[in-house]
């Protein structure tokens, strides 16, 4: 994981923690899948990195994603997590440190079952940083 991905990574967590709605609607947020977590919970997947540089400094385009996984019966609960997770990212994110976010936008969610695993949300945001200092 590059130096600017985990630390983005790090303010994004930051944001869903601060936002209590959702906090009281999940059990957890977790670097991935954990074994025996109670549902819902957020996993983060792992992102990816681009260049994204100029000539006068170090940037990344960074691809941020999460999943809600829920075991209800129908899909309800796992919709009003993902919504709660949208609003708490809607104003953004605070600069990670050492990199300044340009931008920070929603880019898809959606919503897969098997017959036989809980529900998962994907959501992906997509983040563009600059190196600062």
């Amino acid at each position: 994981m590059s130096g600017a991905l985990q630390v983005v990574q790090q303010s994004l967590i930051a944001a869903l923690d601060g936002h209590q709605p959702l906090m009281d609607a999940i059990t957890g947020i977790y670097d991935g899948p954990p074994p025996r977590a109670r549902f819902p919970y957020i996993a983060l997947a792992t992102g990816a990195a681009l260049d994204w540089s100029f000539k006068g400094g170090t940037g990344r385009e960074l691809s941020l994603a999460l999943t809600v996984h829920d075991d209800g019966v129908s899909a309800s609960r796992l919709h009003h997590v993902m919504a709660l997770v949208e609003d708490a990212l809607a104003s953004g994110l605070a600069d990670a440190d050492g990199w300044q976010i340009v931008t920070f936008d929603f880019r898809r969610a959606r919503v897969l079952r098997s017959a036989v695993s809980p529900w998962n949300g994907l959501i992906e945001y997509r983040a563009r940083v600059l190196k600062v200092g």
